[in-house]
């Protein structure tokens, strides 16, 4: 039976000098941040204007007297997002494998994809919206509904659908060849492959970049308010109409924060994750 492994002296000593190296190294940053934000909070406060600035942006009873209606407005945007999202991801996914179809028949779905993709991609989300949200409804189509946040929802879906089936197609593209050869040799046809072989892979490779559209989505919700959609932006503009104080704006972009902020680090973290599983792969 062989003894446990009992680090040598020296080695003791490296672990204790790389210990102190890391404090050091916090310790330094640590300061180097407080130094610049404590010189940056100066230079805020000790402006002429900031009397002036804080009295407009950050009055505390304009912010209690205007976030009730600002959280109301906020949870549309939630729900927007939250339902946008499954929308997107099931069309952007349609598109990139109609743009990766090779059948001759499908050729003109390749076609109508790539014409999609170009032309969403092109036209800003927000002129979308007005298109949409004001356009559709003064059709007076039989059978469609004209509520303005219905077609806002619809404008965001189709513009973010565009940038995900190109995300979508590079995650497709990036699968080795050899992937797709090994399974053609176990006799699946091309629907089993993508399914079973190419789409997971490529799902699990786009996913930060994914995330990272969708937080941005969350933040484009606030586009709404451009067509008259009683959302958080739109009640914090209303409120502030009335007083002439942009405190509620401030509001508002604490709420966006409150969400945008773990997405992101959670992005950040996948994207590690990703990162280290590969590594250990090539090792």
């Amino acid at each position: 039976m062989t003894e446990p492994w009992v680090p040598s002296l020296r080695e003791l000593e490296r672990r204790r000098v790389r210990r102190q190296q890391r404090a050091r190294s916090i310790l330094v940053s640590s300061l180097a941040i407080a130094l610049v934000f404590a010189g940056l909070a100066t230079v805020v406060v000790s402006s002429p204007g900031w009397d002036r600035f804080q009295a407009t942006f950050f009055d505390w009873h304009h912010a209690k007297e205007s976030f009730p209606e600002i959280r109301d407005g906020f949870w549309l945007n939630v729900k927007l997002f939250l339902i946008c999202e499954v929308a997107i991801l099931v069309l952007g996914l349609a598109v990139a494998l109609a743009r990766t179809a090779r059948s001759p028949l499908l050729a003109p779905f390749r076609v109508l994809a790539v014409g999609y993709v170009d032309l969403f991609r092109g036209v800003p989300t927000v002129l979308l919206i007005l298109m949409l949200g004001f356009g559709v409804p003064a059709l007076n189509l039989q059978g469609l509904t004209d509520d303005r946040y219905v077609w806002a929802g619809v404008a965001l879906v189709l513009s973010y659908g565009a940038y995900v089936a190109e995300v979508f197609r590079a995650g497709i593209d990036s699968i080795h060849p050899s992937q797709v050869a090994s399974a053609e040799a176990l006799a699946l046809s091309r629907a089993q492959t993508l399914r079973f072989v190419v789409v997971p892979q490529a799902v699990r490779r786009v996913a930060p970049p994914l995330l990272n559209d969708f937080i941005s989505l969350q933040k484009d919700t606030a586009l709404v308010s451009v067509v008259a959609v009683f959302d958080a932006v739109f009640a914090a503009r209303d409120y502030t109409g009335y007083t002439f104080n942009y405190t509620p704006y401030v509001v508002v972009s604490v709420f966006f924060i409150a969400i945008t902020i773990p997405l992101a680090r959670f992005t950040d973290w996948l994207g590690r994750r990703a990162l280290e599983r590969e590594r250990a792969g090539a090792r």
